[in-house]
């Protein structure tokens, strides 16, 4: 058996955690020492709410709900657990209105660096749209150029404990997928990994960005698809069959094509078999309203039934969450120990778009030593 293929014998289940998003996990000890990746975490989702503030008052942005930091990350949790995709992307005007100049993009970048490597992640991909941070005359190539410098800072300041890398997000309601594809592909030897889409799912079908996966293809360039969150199977069936997505951002709608008895349809049974992973967001979930409560969340079932399952905070902030407390949310919910755990990241790291020799490093240098540890 092996671990990577999420595919353990179901562990007993603990009593279900609580349904409120919101609610902050009680962390034990052995979870925010384990080593993890995280391959589905938005730049702009994750700002340190002190920031925040900072930046909006030396900008002269005046729209924060309030410039006290704990209540204001109190207001982003609220505000997103409103059970609505297209709300819960709403709290982004707040931070993107933040991140305009260099200087803020460089900070943010090496912050959410540190802060990743605080809470024990080894390996991360971090997303963000850089057509969202040119309002105050940043090119498209300033962006990212100052998002990687925050990036190598903030590896610099972990003392080395993490590796971070971007993906660069076309958004779905825009006609600048191909333009971003391009800059995926210029700035690929420069810290970026791969390429996405996302926003609002509804009405926004991934093939009419194909242009821009055709693109990546002929370039032979790496790219994630947000699926299978707000619209179901049939998201995920365009995403990779017509796009040909290499991973599969949520994807938790693919229980669409599962039968109660766990019979899998024609998709479902290709997303398992080709090991086309699953970044998977359990808090966000519940608050998009694609999961009702932390018990009831498709994870357990999935990776019971064999598929390549990645456990993941889409928007540490906005979610009001970590790698530690979705760690702890699924062991709350599903009795899940370290063996699990050490499943899950290595599933990610073999996801990851990193070369190989890298990802094996990661995994037999890194994260089975930390796991033999605990």
């Amino acid at each position: 058996m092996h671990l990577s293929d999420n595919s353990a014998a179901s562990t007993s289940a603990a009593p279900s955690a609580s349904a409120t998003p919101s609610a902050r996990a009680a962390v034990s000890d052995w979870i925010r020492r384990a080593p993890k990746a995280v391959l589905h975490d938005h730049l702009d989702g994750g700002l340190r709410p002190a920031t925040i503030v900072e930046l909006a008052r030396a900008c002269g942005y005046t729209a924060l709900p309030t410039e006290d930091p704990a209540e204001l990350a109190v207001w982003f949790r609220d505000a997103a657990d409103s059970g609505s995709l297209e709300r819960y992307l709403e709290t982004f005007a707040h931070t993107c209105a933040v991140m305009q100049t260099r200087e803020a993009l460089v900070r943010i970048a090496a912050e959410c660096a540190q802060d990743l490597a605080a809470d024990g992640v080894v390996y991360a991909e971090v997303r963000y749209a850089p057509e969202q941070h040119l309002e105050a005359g940043l090119t498209l190539d300033e962006v990212v150029e100052a998002v990687n410098e925050g990036f190598r800072e903030g590896e610099r300041e972990a003392g080395g404990r993490i590796t971070v890398r971007a993906l660069l997000t076309g958004m779905r309601h825009t006609d600048r997928s191909l333009e971003i594809a391009r800059l995926t592909v210029a700035h690929r030897d420069n810290g970026v990994a791969g390429f996405d889409i996302a926003g609002g799912e509804i009405g926004n079908p991934p093939a009419r960005h194909l242009p821009a996966f055709q693109h990546l293809k002929r370039e032979n360039c790496h790219f994630t698809i947000h699926a299978g969150e707000a619209v179901g199977a049939e998201s995920i069936h365009e995403a990779v069959q017509v796009c040909g997505t290499e991973r599969i951002g949520h994807g938790v709608r693919i229980t669409d094509d599962i039968a109660e008895d766990g019979t899998l349809g024609r998709l479902a049974s290709y997303v398992r078999d080709n090991r086309i992973a699953l970044e998977v967001c359990p808090t966000s979930n519940l608050q998009t309203g694609a999961a009702k409560d932390y018990g009831s969340h498709p994870i357990d079932e999935l990776r019971r039934l064999g598929f390549r399952v990645t456990l993941n905070t889409d928007n540490r902030l906005v979610s009001g969450t970590t790698m530690s407390e979705e760690f702890q949310h699924m062991a709350d919910a599903f009795g899940y120990g370290p063996e699990v755990f050490e499943e899950f990241t290595v599933a990610a790291l073999e996801a990851a778009f990193l070369p190989l020799p890298e990802r094996e490093r990661l995994i037999e240098e890194v994260v089975r030593p930390g796991y033999a540890a605990l």
